[in-house]
């Protein structure tokens, strides 16, 4: 099948996560920290000593000068625990690639062939190719008995048809039709068939993809 597209995008997620952010005195004790960092704790201090005692807490009652505990909870001003270490990121993973694009069809001579019979097509191969009827339990006990017979049974149904899609020099496949959509009040003629429709499609890679894919993606002559 063959069909123009428009407002078309392909988009990857990969996941990058951080798990080494929890290590961080910070996210222990965030709110000391935040007190630290702020330099409020300093400030809290002192003002606390002074409402208690009137003057400055003395040598003896600290066991080291005053001005040293008040120095050092001032250099902790604008620190923080984040290192290069614990903010590192690891890959965890992809999703499928997904494309999302709108399909024009439009009718110049025969609309059946040039609009209908496409759609149709895109609707077959989106949907199950077919979804039993039966109960498990008529299924078993109508299976052949045989190992093949009994996972046929249990897996009655065949899934969706897998495609491919072509842009440009760029074929990707396996994929899988995700979402489509079809506008039914679109634009008939005397035959009652419709004479243009614009299709929105999602198509999803059937796995994730790594760098040799991409390559052989991207190679001239690439076929599904």
């Amino acid at each position: 099948m063959h069909a123009p597209i428009s407002d078309g995008h392909r988009e990857m997620t990969l996941n990058w996560q951080s798990p080494f952010e929890a290590t961080s005195p910070d996210t222990k004790a965030p709110a000391l920290a935040a007190m630290l960092q702020s330099g409020a704790l300093a400030t809290v201090l002192s003002d606390l000593t002074s409402a208690a005692t009137g003057t400055k807490p003395t040598a003896a009652q600290n066991n080291q000068p005053p001005s040293t505990v008040q120095d050092a909870l001032a250099s902790l001003k604008g620190r923080t625990g984040i290192t290069k270490l614990n903010s590192t990121q690891i890959f965890t993973g992809m999703a499928p690639i997904r494309f999302t694009f709108n399909i024009h069809f439009r009718a110049i001579a025969d609309s059946y062939t040039e609009v209908e019979l496409p759609v149709n097509q895109l609707n077959y191969w989106a949907v199950p190719k077919k979804l039993s009827k039966d109960s498990i339990v008529k299924r078993v006990t109508s299976a052949d008995q045989t190992a093949g017979g009994y996972i046929k049974a249990l897996l009655p149904s065949l899934a969706p048809t897998m495609i491919a899609f072509q842009y440009k020099t760029y074929t990707y496949a396996p994929l899988v039709i995700e979402s489509i959509g079809d506008p039914i009040t679109a634009p008939i003629s005397q035959s009652g068939y419709h004479t243009e429709k614009i299709i929105p499609i999602t198509l999803c890679t059937l796995t994730a993809l790594d760098r040799d894919d991409f390559i052989a993606i991207a190679s001239p002559g690439a076929s599904s």
